[in-house]
């Protein structure tokens, strides 16, 4: 039997609204290890263009992204939810090795198990170059400061 990961499903606009910051979080701190803790063993994930089967995979995913996305900050926020769903939208930016930023901007949707854990996840992505003058994740540290705007209040 795998942890449970709350809040659990069935999800109201409170408990969503909290495992869609948790998520956040998550990924700000970029510990890709941990992060695949919050996704069920036999977790299915299409990301972009990739096909992702389980926690190796996504660890061995994350820990290459996180690789290549360099300063990767990631605001995501509750667009709908139902019993074991949620979907949202996110924004992240991130610079690449040559120093190009980007803002990447998408949707994901998922599917949660009984113990609160995520089991499927699809992921559609856009990125978009922007220059460093035009970033707006400026916070210091991983975590998002709870007093920091959201995509709504940036206008995203």
């Amino acid at each position: 039997m795998e942890n449970s990961r709350p809040p659990l499903p069935p999800f109201d606009a409170n408990s969503a609204a909290i495992k869609v910051r948790a998520a956040e979080n998550g990924w700000n701190n970029k510990d890709p290890l941990k992060v695949s803790l919050a996704y069920s063993i036999d977790s299915q994930w299409r990301n972009r263009s990739s096909f992702i089967n389980g926690r190796d995979e996504i660890v061995e995913f994350l820990t290459n992204k996180w690789q290549q996305e360099i300063d990767y900050k990631l605001i995501k926020e509750l667009w709908a939810f139902s019993e074991n769903r949620i979907s949202v939208r996110f924004a992240y930016e991130y610079r690449n090795s040559q120093n190009q930023w980007f803002r990447a901007y998408g949707n994901e949707n998922w599917e949660f198990n009984e113990q609160g854990l995520m089991c499927k996840r699809i992921a559609c992505i856009n990125d978009l170059a922007i220059k460093e003058k035009d970033l707006l994740f400026t916070w210091d540290g991983t975590v998002r400061p709870t007093d920091f705007a959201s995509l709504s209040e940036l206008g995203l």
